[in-house]
């Protein structure tokens, strides 16, 4: 389907409008050969066990204890029911909850009852459970799952924090095999190459792509916890 001439169209920019369509279609089929190039990854490396820490459920949940969950617990399915965990950068060296990561789950909290039709989705930080909630409650997250590394090495061995306590934000897709067995399927960084910084879990948020459909696109534009 060609684009549809506007009254006042140039010829000139037709032109560069269809280049740029041909343009677009090449890249949806690109992004189609790295999803099919992504289901095919072998078996990844065993994951160990964790225990995590869950605060209050719900915004309105009040002193609700903290509980203790097993990392093999969060599956709520069988073998074809992966779990999602978004590593949030908040806690030890980051003391503040990271803004762009709090751009991305603002936006998976408003779809997180669709994706629970196929996966599990939850949230990891370094923080502890009441920090955890607090932040939510000032974001209006009512559908986040929401868990605290606690003092395991969780995030430290799927590379979301380094020796020193740095986070990183990442996203990790992990799988359970029917005997019970947690292995690493992908995961993806916003760093990707030296040339490729903050763009490399751009697909989570419409955000960068509203952005890019403009004449200005992205440029410096960067999240904040208040505008």
């Amino acid at each position: 389907m060609r684009h549809t001439r506007l009254h006042g169209e140039s010829a000139e920019y037709l032109a560069a409008r269809e280049e740029l369509r041909g343009a677009e279609i090449e890249l949806m089929r690109q992004r189609e050969r790295v999803a099919a190039l992504r289901r095919a990854l072998p078996p990844g490396a065993e994951v160990g066990e964790y225990v995590l820490l869950e605060g209050p459920a719900g915004l309105d949940a009040g002193d609700t204890p903290v509980r203790e969950v097993r990392l093999g617990d969060l599956f709520t399915g069988g073998p074809e029911r992966a779990l999602v965990v978004y590593h949030l950068m908040y806690g030890k060296r980051q003391t503040e909850p990271c803004p762009m990561c709090t751009l991305w789950l603002d936006g998976l909290n408003g779809v997180a009852h669709h994706i629970a039709r196929n996966v599990d989705l939850v949230v990891v930080a370094a923080a502890d459970p009441p920090a955890l909630r607090g932040h939510a409650r000032a974001r209006g997250w009512s559908r986040l799952r929401l868990l605290s590394a606690g003092d395991s090495a969780f995030k430290y061995d799927l590379g979301s924090e380094d020796e020193d306590g740095v986070q990183e934000s990442a996203v990790s897709v992990l799988t359970k095999g029917a005997d019970g067995t947690v292995r690493h399927f992908y995961s993806a960084h916003p760093r990707m190459a030296e040339d490729i910084d903050q763009r490399g879990i751009d697909l989570l948020s419409p955000v960068w792509h509203v952005l890019d459909l403009t004449p200005g696109g992205r440029g410096d534009w960067f999240a904040a916890l208040d505008y």
